[in-house]
């Protein structure tokens, strides 16, 4: 009986979900063909491999960007723990700056002022870097949580059963903050994938630039932006599915 019920109940999870994806993908077509009524994504296949880069470099700075707000969050951590007031301050002040700002903003700061004040116009680089400076804040938050998960009881115990450095990381403090850091830090990816698209601003090679590229040779404009739209789903919700299945698999 219980195994009829489980069933059933799985069955009925897949055809609510079925039903509902293709509500969206109705409401999609519906959209597409109500802008256009010779609607068709075809202008746009010579211009495939172009598109197809565009991805991989969206992709790409997005997982660049990741890792270094990744190396910077946690040195703004360690700032931040530290017991020098100034540090402290520092780090507080940033953080506030950053909250502050609009990622676009930032980007245009660190291209077009931060960059050619220190004679450099490589507006790739500081598109990139404004990407990782805009992230850091939110991920020294999620090196504070992690690392606040582990309890004053447990140090207490590893000094108890005098565990070594490395026996203390490799077997409590690592696998505890991987767990807990997993889930928040896929969700940031996704931040980042859909905050690349402002690089457009700079000309950087990615998928919204080129996306307006070829627009503007096709005059297919409602075409892109749909594509456009598409593209950046098909790369975000696998990973928001991705994040989901983690939370359970490592839920507490």
């Amino acid at each position: 009986m219980d195994l009829n019920s489980t069933s059933m109940n799985k069955l009925k999870s897949f055809l609510a979900y079925f039903f509902a994806i293709s509500t969206i993908i109705a409401f999609i077509a519906y959209v597409a063909i109500k802008q256009a009524s010779d609607f068709s994504l075809e202008p746009f296949y010579i211009y495939r491999f172009m598109i197809f880069d565009g991805i991989k470099n969206t992709i790409l700075v997005s997982l660049i960007s990741l890792v270094g707000s990744l190396i910077v969050g946690f040195i703004l951590y360690l700032l931040q723990i530290s017991k020098i007031k100034y540090f402290k301050a520092l780090i507080d002040v940033f953080t506030e700056i950053i909250y502050g700002t609009p990622l676009l903003v930032l980007i245009i700061v660190m291209a077009f002022l931060i960059g050619p004040a220190f004679n450099s116009y490589q507006r790739n680089f500081f598109g990139v870097l404004a990407l990782i400076v805009y992230m850091s804040p939110y991920m020294t938050n999620v090196y504070k949580s992690a690392f606040s998960s582990i309890s004053e009881e447990q140090y207490l115990a590893m000094d108890l059963f005098g565990f070594t450095s490395f026996q203390r990381y490799r077997y409590i403090i690592i696998p505890q903050v991987v767990r807990i850091l997993m889930p928040p830090l896929m969700n940031n990816f996704s931040m980042i994938i859909k905050g690349s698209a402002l690089l457009n601003l700079i000309s950087y090679n990615e998928l919204y630039f080129v996306i307006n590229v070829a627009q503007s040779r096709t005059f297919a404009f409602v075409e892109g932006y749909i594509l456009m739209w598409v593209l950046y789903l098909l790369i975000t919700i696998p990973l928001s599915q991705l994040t989901k299945f983690v939370e359970r698999k490592w839920a507490l």
